[in-house]
């Protein structure tokens, strides 16, 4: 009787755990210099739901693409996951290895605070896992990694024609990216460690 009400109970637990666990998701952001990149990238990450360009840490309320780079904003993505198929570990992971860490003025062609890197950690846990990552990233590479570890601040999501951009203006898209040296640069660096995501 006892092992009996011990399953039952154990049953109930299960049951009631499940939907929270399945309707969980979560929240990363990263600043990696073009968003439309960054973007890309991580929308071919197994276990991200949905990705979002937008602007970040800037003085503005409501910045815009004209407004962005006065307003002191950084290009972001707020990235959207399943934890249950990717982690935040593996999303920092992956970001490091898209990007120059190394480089304080930018990335690549674009140049400026705007397009410098950032991780925006939205509590301690994925403060201490970005530290943890950034660290990390400085052995394997064996230089000063420059990437700011940020506080929360408002994501503002950038205009609609942004949004996406690589899928509605691939030709667009492609030669911007070739042209400014995105994967050469980071492939240089990181060698067969170079990430740019991977593909569901």
């Amino acid at each position: 009787m006892l092992r009996l009400l011990l399953s039952s109970a154990l049953m109930t637990v299960a049951l009631t755990a499940a939907p929270a666990n399945a309707d969980e998701t979560g929240v990363a952001v990263f600043a990696g210099g073009c968003f439309w990149c960054v973007e890309s990238d991580f929308d071919h990450v197994k276990g991200v739901t949905e990705t979002i360009s937008g602007y970040i840490g800037g003085k503005l309320d409501n910045p815009t693409y004209r407004s962005h780079v006065a307003g002191g904003d950084r290009e972001a993505v707020e990235i959207k996951y399943d934890p249950a198929v990717v982690s935040y570990a593996d999303l920092l992971k992956t970001f490091f290895r898209t990007v120059n860490p190394t480089d304080d003025g930018g990335q690549f062609c674009d140049r400026g605070h705007s397009y410098t890197t950032a991780v925006y950690a939205l509590n301690d846990e994925q403060a201490a896992l970005a530290e943890a990552a950034k660290a990390e990233a400085e052995k394997t590479l064996g230089q000063a990694v420059v990437t700011e570890i940020a506080s929360p601040a408002k994501f503002w999501p950038a205009e609609e024609y942004h949004q996406d951009f690589y899928t509605k203006s691939p030709v667009r898209y492609n030669y911007y990216r070739r042209a400014c040296g995105r994967d050469k640069s980071v492939k240089s660096l990181w060698g067969d460690e170079a990430d740019f995501g991977v593909v569901k």
